[in-house]
């Protein structure tokens, strides 16, 4: 991991619909770290990593990404080409085959030609075990499979950092393993990952560091040993009592 942060939030507050969601977020992400946010239903997480993507705006605050500030008044097609987002529920154009799906952002957004598109796709889907599936349609695959396709599609456009939106949390348990075991070798490979999850082994085994995100705000972080095993509040030794 580099000490220098690739993406870092200051102060960042956004409200939906009358409600405060976040109340002030100052976090920083390292080139090649895996940060992992837990909380409970509705402390911000998904508000948080749509910020970071511009899919929400944040009202107040900044969001830098490796040293500059991104701004929403710009075309934010190039940022969003450098973070790419995976999202609980797959988001695969559905009337696209899977080398379509995977195929469509590169050559609009970065201009690839078709070969060199499908060359990439194809690539992909190979490293996340999909290399006979490539003309299925998202409707025959399961829904481990239709996961691992979306997160080759975001691959695809070659991104600098990852951002997982509790990506197994609808999925039958027996097909978590496949996503997650797809998530691992993305770590050790140095992607740069923030991952909102639930999974308290995945975040213990792979995460450098764990926030705990409660109310809007940053209540406790630190290396997975010292959140998960040694809360300091009790509101998190509350929520990690659902998990034991």
């Amino acid at each position: 991991m580099s000490a220098a942060p690739l993406i870092r939030l200051k102060g960042v507050r956004k409200s939906l619909g009358g409600k405060e969601i976040l109340r002030g977020i100052d976090l920083d992400v390292a080139k090649g770290e895996v940060l992992c946010v837990i909380g409970p239903s509705g402390s911000g997480k998904s508000t948080l990593i749509r910020c970071i993507n511009f899919l929400e705006i944040p009202d107040q605050g900044t969001i830098e990404f490796d040293g500059a500030v991104v701004r929403p008044d710009e075309s934010l097609d190039r940022h969003r080409a450098r973070v790419g987002m995976v999202f609980q529920r797959f988001n695969l154009f559905s009337h696209l085959s899977v080398l379509d799906n995977l195929t469509l952002a590169p050559s609009r957004v970065l201009g690839l030609s078709a070969d060199q598109a499908t060359q990439r796709a194809r690539a992909l889907l190979d490293r996340v075990g999909l290399a006979d599936r490539e003309h299925a349609h998202p409707a025959e695959l399961s829904g481990g499979q239709q996961q691992r396709v979306a997160i080759a599609r975001a691959l695809a456009m070659q991104p600098q950092a990852m951002l997982f939106d509790e990506v197994t949390s609808a999925l039958d348990p027996e097909l978590v393993g496949e996503v997650l075991e797809v998530m691992k070798g993305l770590a050790r490979e140095g992607m740069t990952m923030l991952v909102v999850t639930h999974q308290m082994k995945f975040a213990r085994e792979v995460g450098h560091r764990v926030v705990f995100l409660e109310g809007g705000v940053v209540a406790e972080e630190g290396k997975p040993e010292e959140v998960l095993e040694r809360p300091k509040g009790a509101r998190l030794k509350e929520f990690l009592g659902h998990f034991s």
